[in-house]
């Protein structure tokens, strides 16, 4: 029998699909494209939801790839124990790298430049004059030290940085230097002017900025978020903010959406995006190269690239 394909995007919008596989469109709709037990390539519908993305999956009994087309998988996670063991779980590594580190640039510079202040005097029209502090001679701590770590840090290369430092969750030396381990933070956080979060969601990450975490960060010190918004503890990052001995940039919150009235809206010196660093022009091209190259692997047989996880399998 051909192997059913559920994919998010037409399949004849895809250049270098495989020949051989059926194809089916689903991106999160009321109705299913067929019958779930006969998927055997799952690609999940794109930020619709933990709800849409494991819909499918307790009935997806001969499924042997689930791929995201986000660079985290915490969103499919509550669905995996439903699935038998042996399938592939895959992420969207080189598909996001550009945008997210495009935006945390972003954030950084508009957060130190005073960007908000400009656009709320343009609307008074006010002319808010002065002196702002420069991403040039300032010290980037960057959490979280995959591909998309390692984006931002090539985009930081042309600011004159004092330095930048990385951390992941083991220690390594990488063809820029060093990169410490978490234990490592407590002692790096005092020194950084800019603190920029880019790990996944994970266990280990969750509530990674703590109280603790933020409190050593040095006084006037910017934190920025383009991870996911459970890695920051949200009350202790508004005591910080209400406090002012610290600014923030975030791409993501906890919780998220951000309902009105929540009061990290109008926290003092806070700039939120509403989870766009991913959510690009750049996408869609780089998400229909991923999907092709993975299931010209899929159809030869072969295993697929950027796997996290293998269910029935401990964690590495």
């Amino acid at each position: 029998m051909t192997a059913d394909v559920w994919l998010p995007i037409p399949a004849d919008e895809i250049e270098g699909l495989p020949e051989g596989l059926h194809y089916l469109f689903w991106d999160g709709g009321r109705d299913f494209p067929g019958d779930p037990a006969d998927c055997a390539f799952y690609v999940v519908p794109y930020m619709k939801g933990v709800e849409v993305a494991v819909r499918p999956l307790s009935a997806m009994t001969s499924v042997r790839v689930v791929q995201t087309l986000s660079a985290g998988t915490d969103h499919v996670a509550p669905g995996l124990g439903a699935l038998s063991a042996g399938v592939r779980l895959c992420n969207a590594k080189g598909v996001h790298e550009a945008s997210t580190a495009e935006l945390a640039l972003a954030l950084i510079l508009a957060s130190l430049r005073g960007v908000p202040g400009f656009v709320r005097g343009q609307e008074r029209e006010e002319w808010r004059s002065g002196f702002y502090p420069a991403l040039a001679d300032k010290s980037v701590l960057i959490v979280g030290y995959g591909s998309i770590g390692a984006a931002i840090e090539d985009r930081l290369a042309p600011f004159e940085c004092a330095r930048v430092v990385r951390v992941a969750r083991s220690a390594r030396t990488t063809v820029r230097g060093e990169v410490h381990a978490f234990t490592d933070l407590p002692a790096l956080l005092p020194e950084a002017d800019v603190v920029v979060l880019s790990t996944p969601l994970t266990e280990e990450t969750k509530g990674l900025a703590d109280a603790a975490f933020l409190a050593r960060m040095k006084d006037g010190a910017l934190f920025v978020n383009v991870a996911r918004g459970a890695v920051a503890d949200t009350e202790a990052l508004l005591a910080e903010l209400k406090s002012g001995r610290i600014t923030a940039a975030l791409d993501v919150t906890d919780p998220e959406p951000l309902p009105a009235g929540h009061p990290l809206w109008h926290a003092p010196g806070v700039l939120i995006s509403p989870h766009v660093g991913g959510s690009t022009s750049a996408f869609l091209p780089r998400a229909k190269r991923l999907l092709a190259g993975q299931l010209t692997l899929f159809a030869a047989g072969d295993e697929p690239r950027n796997t996290v996880l293998v269910t029935g399998e401990a964690a590495g």
